[in-house]
């Protein structure tokens, strides 16, 4: 069963603003140590973070909540599985709210180009 789904799109420019802008303050705020490992070790950063920024919108808007006081950008954890394929790990108030919620499994797709990246998710029950 379908607890729900997302969808969401996000301009490559406007995460790397962001980090130019607000540098360790807003990857920390948004982004775990690890996706920040990730993100970092590949050519070009901004798009892997936007791709994440985007999967994590994609979970929120899944789940219904939006970012903030019920699932916060550190609640989730977008990663890469051996295949190469994306995982949401889920941690605090994320986790506490699938529990909560009969959520079974949370399934993503990330993809990006040069100036977009994207990602939708489907929440099961």
């Amino acid at each position: 069963m379908i607890f729900g789904i997302g969808i969401d799109v996000v301009e490559v420019e406007r995460i790397e603003k962001s980090i130019a802008e607000f540098g360790e303050r807003f990857v920390e705020r948004v982004f775990t140590q690890e996706e920040r490992a990730y993100c970092e070790s590949q050519k070009r950063p901004a798009i892997h973070y936007a791709a994440r920024f985007a999967a994590k919108e994609a979970v929120a808007k899944a789940f219904g909540t939006g970012i903030g006081k019920e699932l916060s950008w550190l609640d989730m954890e977008i990663r890469r599985r051996e295949s190469g394929e994306p995982e949401v790990f889920l941690t605090g108030a994320g986790e506490q709210f699938r529990k909560n919620h009969n959520v079974s499994q949370i399934k993503i797709s990330l993809t990006h180009a040069q100036h977009y990246a994207a990602a939708n998710a489907v929440a099961l029950g």
